[in-house]
């Protein structure tokens, strides 16, 4: 599959891109944080060369379109340069109508879902949601905000809260933190991890996955 643009006399953007087997997709460019790591807070808009600048957010059905037999992929990724659960009725609209088709869904997410909503929405992931994938980033508040620069306060450990109430609701849930960033301590982030019951998996710079 090659990456699919949609396009029309307002919007030209890549709102599915192949990597690894799976197809991604790229339904927004809000998000929660504004990760210094971030490519778009650096200039740049591409990730493993594909242009993920959004024109405006894909509907629904463009989405769907975009995807066409999820069975050609061994998953579904929700993940852009922006926070797919900001587009949380879109993203389980899309969810829903692509687990009919039997596909299996991740969501990569910075966690923060519930903080952002002033409500719990694992329920609602866990109806549709097979693997959630939490940028949890650094092992301790202080590098956490230093990297990450949360719009809203009390962001680490709503984080931690959110990867405790999904994996509580079945979803499988895996933390993440990137090797390369000062001061974060990869295996103190897995042994928090672990205290969740939660699995954790250690990412390298720039690499999508």
């Amino acid at each position: 599959m090659q990456a699919v643009e949609k396009s029309d006399e307002d919007f030209k953007s890549i709102i599915a891109y192949p990597l690894h087997g799976n197809c991604y997709l790229n339904i927004t460019s809000r998000c929660t944080l504004r990760c210094a790591f971030c490519p778009k807070y650096n200039r740049s808009w591409e990730v493993q060369s594909y242009d993920l600048r959004l024109h405006r957010e894909p509907t629904v059905e463009e989405v769907l379109e975009a995807v066409g037999d999820p069975g050609r992929y061994r998953e579904i990724v929700f993940c852009g340069l922006g926070e797919p659960t900001v587009r949380l009725d879109a993203l389980l609209a899309i969810a829903r109508e692509l687990k009919k088709k039997g596909a299996r869904i991740r969501v990569n997410s910075d966690g923060l879902a519930n903080l952002r909503e002033g409500r719990d929405v694992t329920p609602a992931l866990a109806e549709v949601v097979d693997t959630l994938s939490i940028s949890m980033n650094a092992q301790d508040e202080q590098t956490y905000i230093k990297h990450t620069r949360p719009k809203m306060d009390g962001a680490f450990e709503a984080m931690l809260e959110f990867a405790r109430l999904a994996h509580e609701r079945g979803i499988a849930v895996s933390l993440t933190a990137i090797d390369g960033l000062e001061g974060v301590d990869i295996a103190a982030c897995e042994r928090i991890a672990r205290s969740l019951g939660v699995e954790f998996r250690h990412r390298m710079l720039d690499v999508v996955g």
